[in-house]
């Protein structure tokens, strides 16, 4: 299984709760990811990002497949512009 970590900070830390309800409706449009988890910083600290989601795929084409589906382009043609930051962690899990 590969897990796939994003973290990222907006501009406007509300806008956070606006991706992760996005992210969730892109779960269910997208067959190759098995499972995904989006959370929400609570203590917004100097060093916090502002969410967290973590995908699951059975591999890397199936990763691929989930960054170039239409949904997920859409979602980043929406959310590049908010965003201040973003980190990424991919790993077999």
């Amino acid at each position: 299984m590969l897990v796939h970590v994003v973290m990222m900070k907006f501009a406007d830390a509300s806008d956070a709760a606006k991706a992760r309800l996005r992210l969730e409706e892109l779960s269910r449009l997208v067959p190759e990811i098995r499972s995904m988890d989006c959370q929400l910083d609570e203590l917004r600290t100097d060093v916090s990002w502002d969410l967290l989601m973590r995908t699951t795929h059975l591999s890397s084409d199936d990763l691929r497949a989930y960054q170039t589906h239409s949904a997920h382009k859409e979602f980043g043609a929406w959310v590049w512009p908010l965003l201040t930051n973003r980190a990424v962690v991919d790993y077999t899990g």
